[in-house]
């Protein structure tokens, strides 16, 4: 890799709208450990929009924020971990990024990868909030 490129991870999370703040980030939890427990294994989703009905993208970013408001995801300067929504992102780690669009992350993260899914979680590493738009014809 040339050094002058960003890796594809950076690259993405611009693409997403988020800044990058600080690219290790080891005050997260074991990225393995988060992926785990917000697959479906250990933590009952808070909403589920269906990908088949009108607006789901709307609907999915609306729960999701308000999800993230309630849940105290962004910190003080509006910062949040999140591992990078790439192949290979559990091997990046966390990484401290905040979002001055403010809004429409998981269609922002869509548009990027071509799926809404990422796993973001506040500083404290106490709360995940990933957003997962749910397909109607394998429930997942």
């Amino acid at each position: 890799m040339n050094d002058r490129q960003a890796p594809e991870w950076l690259d993405t999370l611009e693409r997403c709208g988020l800044e990058v703040t600080r690219k290790a980030a080891p005050d997260g939890p074991p990225a393995n450990a988060a992926i785990y427990a917000v697959s479906g294994f250990e933590v009952e989703p808070v909403a589920a929009i269906l990908s088949s009905t009108p607006h789901a993208a709307d609907g999915l970013d609306e729960a999701w924020h308000r999800h993230a408001a309630q849940a105290s995801l962004y910190g003080e300067n509006g910062e949040f971990l999140i591992l990078p929504p790439v192949p290979g992102g559990s091997q990046v780690g966390w990484v401290r990024v905040k979002d001055p669009v403010g809004k429409n992350l998981p269609s922002r993260i869509c548009a990027a990868t071509g799926s809404p899914d990422s796993w973001p979680v506040r500083l404290t590493a106490t709360t995940c909030v990933p957003p997962r738009s749910k397909n109607p014809t394998t429930g997942s």
